[in-house]
């Protein structure tokens, strides 16, 4: 419409927004980057600054051409960095805003998710892992775990979910905007190349009518009145001059993150009673340690397994629970260990008694259900025990 005034515009996109992106409960045969889109649309986000990198150039791609319809807004930026302060530019700006990225894109990520950490600005970031380090390769890889959860200068004040299906990834991105608009803290979505590029049913849903509540978006700056007259001044820092005044100003921060955490942490467990074996896997590799669990129990082998689903916070307690009834311990992985450090992290270095943590890393490959059982198997029959030994060395 060539005559079409800026007002008429802004108008005509409100009534976009407004409209539902799902309106009833339907089921979808979807790639992973389509759900995290239409997961997204459904959470009410309203901007997507990116920058393309494999594997998560889909999002981009499907966000631009779904958006339009909906009244949402989409910018590729010049680079990761610039995308993520321009996310945070629209969240200040009072617009709930997202982005997506993946290896060295993650790595670009780590200082506007610093800032988002000070500022307390709610940035949600889906991440779709893939091999390291550097370019590495564009497939898949669980080695972006340390780096999302503790990447950027500070304390890792973030949330982590790894999602281990498409419904989930589906139901944990909804949940990162609540989080991270309830909370204040950014949130992640750490899926990988497998999820990203893989087809699977999804149940797609409007979050409002299951009863999530989605805190609506409001300006941190440019607001109205006088500051400090009309209105409180609006004092959003996060650079300090000496070192007692940046603890004053962090210290309530970190107390709030711990209050926090016993209410964010999430978990899968199951056959954990009399169970002489726990499996520990995250995201995609969960899948195969779930099968993998299931064929064990069903040739009478006493197996359980215990999947996190939050990385940050961790599931601490849960986890100490489970290997204070069984003390053996196997951590499957797509990375040289970086679910065992969390574990290590987790239980407080060697738990006391007899526990033993047996490993089974696989960087940047991905695991089946069979290597699972095999490895299990092996530890069961006592075959592990030297080899764990240099094993739990490197961890």
């Amino acid at each position: 419409m060539p005559n079409q005034s800026v007002a008429q515009k802004s108008v005509a996109q409100k009534e976009k927004h407004s409209i539902r992106p799902i309106e009833e409960e339907k089921r979808a045969f979807m790639y992973g980057n389509e759900v995290v889109v239409w997961a997204a649309l459904a959470a009410g986000a309203e901007y997507l600054f990116g920058y393309p990198i494999t594997p998560q150039n889909e999002i981009m791609h499907y966000w631009s051409r779904l958006a339009p319809r909906y009244g949402r807004g989409f910018l590729q930026t010049e680079d990761e960095l610039s995308a993520g302060f321009a996310a945070l530019g629209g969240i200040m700006a009072g617009a709930r805003c997202f982005s997506a990225t993946a290896g060295p894109g993650t790595v670009l990520f780590q200082e506007p998710l610093s800032m988002a950490e000070m500022m307390r600005i709610p940035l949600v970031l889906v991440v779709q892992q893939r091999g390291g380090p550097s370019t590495a390769t564009v497939i898949y890889s669980q080695q972006e775990v340390f780096l999302s959860v503790f990447g950027g200068n500070g304390e890792g004040l973030r949330v982590v979910y790894s999602p281990g299906s498409h419904q989930e990834m589906y139901d944990l991105t909804i949940k990162a905007f609540a989080t991270a608009w309830e909370y204040r803290f950014p949130t992640l979505v750490l899926g990988d190349g497998y999820q990203a590029k893989m087809r699977e049913p999804v149940t797609l849903y409007d979050p409002h009518e299951r009863g999530i509540e989605l805190k609506t978006p409001y300006p941190l700056v440019g607001l109205e009145g006088v500051p400090g007259v009309e209105r409180e001044p609006a004092h959003w820092r996060n650079a300090f001059s000496v070192e007692e005044e940046l603890y004053e100003a962090l210290k309530p921060i970190i107390d709030d993150f711990y209050r926090a955490a016993p209410l964010l942490s999430e978990k899968e467990e199951g056959f954990l009673e009399g169970a002489e074996l726990i499996i520990a896997a995250h995201g995609i590799v969960g899948r195969s340690v779930r099968a993998a669990v299931w064929e064990l129990r069903e040739k009478g082998l006493s197996v359980g397994f215990f999947r996190p689903i939050t990385l940050r916070p961790f599931p601490n307690d849960a986890l100490r629970n489970a290997l204070n009834t069984c003390p053996r311990l196997l951590v499957v992985e797509s990375a040289q260990g970086q679910l065992a450090k969390l574990i290590r992290i987790a239980v407080g270095g060697e738990l006391e008694g007899d526990f033993k943590m047996y490993t089974y890393f696989r960087p940047g490959l991905g695991i089946t259900a069979e290597e699972v059982v095999q490895e299990a198997r092996a530890i069961l029959n006592g075959e592990r025990e030297e080899a764990d030994k240099e094993e739990r060395i490197n961890v």
